[in-house]
């Protein structure tokens, strides 16, 4: 895969990524991660996308092990990775209830731990994994400009955040938001008609689009609405000589949108690379999104 700007300030990133967002302990005993990550830097897609919080805290360690031992330098991959989110877990016995904290004490714990985790002394993307309404956002932002400034993270993104969320916070810094993660597939549009895609458009940022295949639904979920767009998507494939989730991934890659891989399902990831191969026609792409609103 050739790479891209994620956004006019950068990096350079593989268009589509992969996210650890889905996994949990269980995957991580299971031993998915070498062969997953392994698929992934076959097919081109050299961009990881990390939470201190996934797989039950343990998703960093364990991938930050594999590159060491597979001698993989760190030029050749692209390390997004998240703080802000705080969830109960028997590793972190003193979280009661999932709750939001990006404060400047909890940023720069987090992230000196997701430094020692994966084996590395920067991040390329570092982000705020929700709006956190009790931080003072002031210094929430100070800490991320002077973390910036010292080469601990080379850019700052946000995930879930709404225009206003969006706005607010690139009004505390001196630097672009460089990424917004959102959840944006054929089963939800939201993003599209809520004025984030066109927020993103006009920051000349790539929106990631969370969730691409809908969790799997657009191609088993029983509900009418899947069940229609699949319909479609079964048609156009046809013409196309495509898979139906590579003909969704390329909808969505019409938009600029890059998808944020979540399955452990090595077809599943195939058919989202091979949507890099597509270009969907204008009409096609309208059939589409008619089949998903109903209406246009």
């Amino acid at each position: 895969m050739e790479k891209i700007f994620l956004s006019d300030a950068g990096p350079k990133v593989s268009p589509a990524v992969y996210g650890f967002y889905r996994w949990t302990s269980q995957d991580l005993a299971a031993g998915r991660m070498e062969s997953v990550v392994e698929q992934c830097l076959e097919l081109g897609i050299n961009t990881f996308d990390h939470a201190d919080i996934y797989g039950d805290y343990g998703c960093e360690e364990a991938f930050g092990t594999l590159i060491k031992q597979k001698s993989i330098r760190r030029e050749e991959v692209v390390l997004f990775t998240k703080c802000g989110v705080m969830v109960p877990s028997s590793t972190r016995p003193e979280v009661r209830t999932t709750y939001y904290d990006t404060s400047k004490e909890n940023i720069l714990r987090s992230l000196e731990a997701s430094l020692r985790k994966l084996q590395t002394d920067y991040i390329d993307v570092f982000l705020l994994h929700q709006l956190d309404p009790l931080s003072n956002l002031e210094e929430t932002a100070y800490t991320l400009q002077q973390l910036k400034q010292s080469g601990k993270i080379r850019q700052i993104g946000v995930v879930n955040f709404t225009v206003f969320q969006h706005q607010l916070l690139s009004s505390y810094l001196r630097t672009p938001v460089v990424s917004n993660h959102i959840e944006f597939n054929l089963l939800n549009t939201a993003a599209l008609e809520n004025g984030q895609i066109d927020y993103m458009k006009q920051c000349y940022v790539r929106p990631l689009a969370t969730a691409p295949l809908a969790e799997g639904r657009i191609a088993t979920g029983e509900d009418a609405h899947a069940q229609k767009v699949r319909a479609v998507l079964q048609e156009i494939g046809q013409k196309y000589g495509a898979d139906p989730e590579s003909i969704a991934v390329a909808w969505l890659v019409k938009l600029g949108a890059l998808p944020l891989i979540g399955t452990t399902d090595h077809q599943r990831i195939r058919n989202i690379a091979d949507a890099f191969a597509l270009d969907l026609d204008r009409q096609d792409w309208y059939a589409i999104y008619a089949a998903t609103k109903g209406i246009l």
